[in-house]
């Protein structure tokens, strides 16, 4: 029997065109007796300044993926934040998720040595505040939709998580959730003689009704004018090296008991018969190498919304000044806030539930702080 959360989701208008985040109509009400599971590494700054960021973004991604292997489905809205993670669920389906949400807090301790803090907040709860959470589809490829949140409720959970309140209560030690699918095997993203740039920006208290045109002039000034246009991620696909530089991170996440040694020498065998099939372009059992890469691009969350435009492009210096200069401007009108980090690559934390369907789901972040470091920037 289908989940309610995937009933739901599948329900949800579907739009074409990412700028239909910006219009109001395009959204749809979470039912009030939903919840909104948050997650968020402890701490982010500092780990990823000690070179965690790939560790970071894992545990951002590992509740998303957990969830949908939980609920035994993709659809699920979600959206991810670099460390950490936002999804809305239906209250038939809350055993199983806040189960998931436990289990997942302790494997980041255990195997990843961080922590993640997590709560299920009652969508009910954010509106009796006077916020509320508004969920929108829009495609991002003929297999993958992407989701999108308006009202502030989403953002209002993840202040209250992190009061502790509406706390999700760790699982006991060993505990595991279904983390089947969660992958990082690809390359550093880097485009020659460009920045990997990582930008958040809000309506400021001056803004009005003017967000909508000051996000689409942003928009054009990053590149993305354009439907698909403006990833920093290469339209065949990104790099692929041998051996994985992070491949012990996916060892953890492999389900099962057998040692960390065997999981990492069966993932080396595995990712070296990957890369001989994507360096010479064989079929092998289903499996496309080529069309898997191209999906790959075209599956890649660089651009969301949260209450606010969250991206990561390419820029070079001349449109990087630009964008700043614009940036810096509506920030002193107060029409706009915003945080920024500049970084020399980006990466991808992935979602595979098969290799061999289109429906792979791939999450990008800047290698040297990403939607973390912006945030942050932005507080400051």
């Amino acid at each position: 029997m289908e989940a309610e959360t995937a009933r739901f989701t599948r329900n949800l208008p579907v739009r074409e065109e990412f700028h239909a985040v910006l219009d109001d109509s395009s959204y749809q009400r979470a039912p009030e007796d939903w919840l909104i599971a948050v997650t968020d590494v402890v701490g982010s700054r500092k780990a990823i300044a000690d070179g965690q960021y790939k560790a970071v973004n894992m545990a951002g991604v590992a509740m998303i993926s957990a969830l949908m292997n939980a609920l035994g489905t993709q659809q699920v809205p979600f959206i991810f934040g670099g460390d950490g993670a936002a999804v809305i669920c239906a209250p038939s389906d809350r055993e199983a998720v806040a189960q998931t949400m436990a289990q997942t807090v302790t494997w980041v301790r255990e195997d990843l040595g961080l922590t993640l803090r997590a709560a299920l907040v009652p969508v009910s709860v954010v509106r009796s505040e006077g916020f509320d959470v508004l969920v929108q589809a829009t495609r991002i490829s003929e297999a993958v939709n992407n989701y999108a949140f308006r009202g502030g409720g989403v953002s209002r959970a993840e202040a209250l998580m992190k009061e502790g309140k509406f706390a999700v209560t760790p699982a006991s030690a060993k505990s595991k959730p279904d983390l089947s699918g969660l992958s990082c095997r690809w390359s550093p993203i880097k485009s020659e003689g460009e920045r990997i740039v990582s930008i958040i920006i809000e309506a400021g208290e001056k803004a009005g009704d003017q967000f909508p045109a000051k996000a689409t002039r942003m928009l054009n000034l990053a590149g993305m004018a354009q439907s698909a246009a403006g990833s920093p991620m290469p339209k065949e696909g990104p790099p692929i090296g041998w051996p994985p530089k992070d491949l012990e991170l996916e060892a953890r996440a492999m389900p099962g008991d057998r040692s960390l040694a065997w999981r990492k020498a069966s993932l080396y065998l595995a990712t070296l018969f990957a890369w001989f099939l994507f360096r010479t372009g064989l079929s092998v059992a289903g499996f496309n190498p080529k069309r898997y890469k191209e999906f790959t691009s075209l599956n890649t969350d660089y651009r969301k919304f949260q209450d606010g435009l969250r991206i990561t492009v390419s820029l070079g210096d001349a449109k990087l000044a630009k964008l700043t200069e614009f940036l810096e401007n509506e920030r002193r009108t107060k029409t706009l806030r915003y945080g920024i980090c500049v970084q020399d690559s980006a990466i991808l934390t992935c979602y595979v539930p098969s290799v061999t369907s289109d429906s792979h789901f791939h999450f990008l972040d800047g290698a040297g702080g990403g939607y973390a470091q912006a945030a942050e920037s932005m507080k400051d």
